[in-house]
């Protein structure tokens, strides 16, 4: 078995990490940065995100476990005081995974440059530095609706409860493979019209967003900004990658929900 260890800068997180790698060497468990089995996330959900950029190339070779050491989050399965019991499942149940639904991201570009392409966990937002962002929104290749506003936010199952639902998104649970188009304060008046309601799209369908010429858009990919001045659409799908995460403690989506945005109540 080999694993890679991804942490944050904190105080916390480096004690944890370390503790961890110690426990991993005492049962013979290799730690392998390069061509790991399993990436043991050491922070946050920011944390968790790092380490899925850093291993995207080996989607379909490794399982992913977080371990918050602050707030829970939602990729973050361990406390920080359960490392022995989080080792002893790894060697016990290294079989069992859980797997999630992605983003695929291309960008296209007005001078002939070779799209890029890159992969979401989360989300992808486009905006247009200060000004208003104008876009023809395409469904499957068929126009939608123009849209002008501050910006678009497109989202994974997994990436609706973050900044999708903050811009009144729906949640959608990651068993469904779907990407979500949410609409960043739009302007809707008798001239200009939106739909005004977020989009589910399915995974055999696609968005393409194809912008106006303008040297100011900005494309975040999690945690990622893409600036260029000739930037001319931006198409996004379910990716045929997966995310795999070790599923012997992989608390229920909902219950998630609810810890973060509900609580225990009265």
């Amino acid at each position: 078995m080999k694993v890679a260890i991804v942490n944050n800068g904190e105080e916390n997180s480096v004690r944890v990490a370390k503790r961890l790698m110690e426990l991993l060497l005492d049962e013979k468990i290799k730690i392998d940065e390069n061509t790991p089995e399993f990436v043991i996330s050491v922070g946050g959900d920011g944390t968790l995100l790092k380490a899925f950029h850093n291993y995207q190339h080996r989607l379909s070779e490794v399982k992913f476990l977080g371990v918050h050491t602050g707030h829970l989050g939602f990729y973050t399965d361990w406390r920080d005081f359960e490392l022995e019991e989080l080792v002893a499942s790894l060697k016990e149940n290294r079989a069992n995974s859980v797997s999630y639904p992605i983003l695929d991201v291309q960008i296209g570009f007005r001078d002939g440059t070779k799209s890029k392409h890159y992969l979401a966990l989360n989300e992808s937002t486009i905006r247009r530095g200060s000004r208003t962002l104008v876009g023809d929104v395409l469904i499957s290749d068929e126009l939608f609706e123009r849209f002008r506003g501050d910006g678009l936010s497109i989202s994974t199952p997994t990436g609706s409860t973050a900044y999708n639902k903050s811009v009144g998104g729906a949640v959608i649970h990651p068993s469904i493979k779907a990407i979500q188009l949410a609409e960043i304060a739009s302007l809707n008046n008798r001239v200009f019209r939106t739909l005004g309601s977020p989009i589910v799209i399915g995974q055999n369908e696609w968005v393409k967003v194809a912008l106006q010429e303008s040297d100011d858009y900005a494309v975040m990919i999690d945690q990622l900004e893409i600036k260029a001045e000739n930037i001319s659409s931006v198409c996004y799908r379910i990716a045929s990658e997966e995310i795999h995460f070790a599923s012997y403690r992989h608390t229920h989506f909902w219950n998630r929900v609810k810890d973060a945005f509900i609580g225990d109540g009265e």
